[in-house]
């Protein structure tokens, strides 16, 4: 009965919070609401943010539904079948137009073509739901017109139920199965589903350097983790990944391929990566505001190493600290957000790579630091826009660095304008403007470009049905 009650409660309070922090955009899929009757505002501010009712949402499985249903009923009376009468089914578009203040050198000289329309820059399709009593999925396929290939991305499956623990406080307990760290945590101050910035152009200029946390992820690793989340304030969540048997350059993991002396064609993440996370979320009114630990190691084959040998691994160690405030009133919604990410790194394999290569000096103990902080205002959840400082430090080595000065920092500030004319329609222009690329703010590749000359105007549609 005290399970029953709780979840009687939990509906009621997810009214309440649906009718006093509606919000904007959707996560991209309005499958979510064509399942839960509700519109996207309910769950979303603008993409990908969610509200508090979105993260109740998200760790209960994805099951709110509002549908007529086939259902089967055991004579225990336990469902044994509910499916929606409905596919879940979603479809997302990007078109884009990206533009940097210099145009980037051509591999056969001179300058490449600057200004490039991508119609689309990318497709997705999603199945975003109910899958079976209590378990439910986002499941996301993507077509990037950059790479000019079909590949799985975003997905989260999990299985969710409520209980009470300590004098009858509710519990939301799951285990989630996805395909990169964070893509299931509930906030949007992680890599996953960071926010301001989560939408950047495809023709992007890379930096040298990115935490494993921000790097790793989609057709790489397969996670499970299992989470709580106490009386509505305290997240626990705990698990670890392992290499997905993905294809590398079109070659399948376990072939025999990797196990020769070329080894694999590009880098496999090795053995069992651990990850954690812990979260407090005070709520008051329509203010949330939530402070949290991450953590996440694994160890990675380089390039063109047998596999099979048991040689030396590069080794990664993530710890992070990350929070995030939402207001979210009739007329004004505001966030904000901050991440801090510190990697300790151990790259024994790199160093002998380094001594067979004649530089027995490579330092494989390396630093590096990840720092955003961003935020954001809408009003009437139609016009609105955000603003955001990226900070990535490390120490200096020339043998794992290539650059002029040896160094991977880059910083740099990103200002977006975003108009909703409808909730599953977005247009926006957002400016990346660099003060440090690669290491250095001018000739940082030794042919004289500088940090500004990657500044990057994009402009993009976003449209979901």
């Amino acid at each position: 009965m005290r399970v029953l009650y709780w979840k009687l409660v939990s509906a009621a309070v997810s009214t309440v919070v649906i009718l006093l922090a509606s919000s904007n955009n959707a996560l991209a899929v309005p499958s979510f609401a064509r399942q839960t009757g509700m519109a996207c505002e309910a769950c979303h501010t603008v993409f990908p943010e969610l509200t508090p009712f979105g993260r109740a949402f998200k760790l209960n499985g994805y099951l709110i539904d509002n549908l007529p249903q086939v259902k089967e009923v055991t004579a225990e009376k336990k469902e044994s079948l509910l499916l929606n009468w409905l596919p879940p089914l979603s479809v997302q578009f990007v078109a884009s137009y990206t533009k940097f203040n210099t145009a980037l050198p051509d591999p056969n000289g001179g300058l490449s073509q600057n200004g490039t329309v991508q119609f689309p820059e990318a497709f997705s399709l999603f199945y975003a739901g109910r899958i079976a009593p209590q378990l439910g999925g986002f499941i996301q396929i993507t077509y990037d017109n950059n790479a000019d290939a079909i590949g799985w991305d975003n997905t989260d499956i999990r299985f969710a139920d409520l209980t009470t623990l300590g004098q009858d406080k509710p519990l939301t307990w799951g285990v989630s199965a996805n395909n990169s760290p964070s893509v299931q945590d509930p906030w949007n101050s992680l890599p996953a589903w960071q926010y301001p910035f989560s939408q950047t152009s495809s023709l992007a200029v890379q930096p040298v350097a990115t935490t494993q946390l921000e790097g790793i992820g989609n057709g790489t690793v397969a996670g499970l983790t299992g989470y709580g989340y106490w009386n509505n304030l305290v997240y626990l969540e705990l698990g670890g990944y392992a290499p997905a048997p993905h294809l590398l350059g079109g070659v399948p993991l376990n072939s025999s391929f990797c196990t020769t002396a070329n080894g694999c064609p590009t880098e496999v993440v090795h053995g069992f990566s651990p990850y954690w996370r812990v979260a407090v979320q005070p709520q008051w009114g329509r203010n949330s505001f939530e402070v949290g630990l991450v953590g996440f190691s694994d160890q990675i084959v380089p390039p063109d190493t047998n596999v099979t040998t048991g040689g030396p691994l590069n080794k990664f160690r993530d710890t992070g600290l990350d929070a995030q405030y939402q207001y979210i009133g009739d007329d004004h919604i505001f966030s904000a957000q901050a991440r801090y990410i510190y990697e300790k790194q151990t790259l024994n394999a790199a160093a002998a790579n380094a001594a067979a290569g004649g530089n027995p000096g490579f330092d494989p103990n390396n630093t590096l630091k990840s720092l955003r902080i961003g935020g954001s205002y809408f009003y009437q959840r139609q016009l609105g826009g955000s603003i955001g400082y990226f900070s990535t430090m490390g120490n200096t080595n020339p043998a794992l660095y290539a650059t002029t000065t040896g160094s991977p920092n880059t910083n740099g500030w990103a200002f977006e304008a975003d108009y909703l004319p409808w909730q599953n329609v977005k247009l926006a222009v957002q400016y990346i403007l660099y003060t440090k690329f690669n290491g250095s703010s001018s000739n940082y590749d030794g042919t004289g470009r500088n940090a500004s000359d990657n500044n990057t105007l994009y402009l993009f549609a976003w449209i979901a049905f």
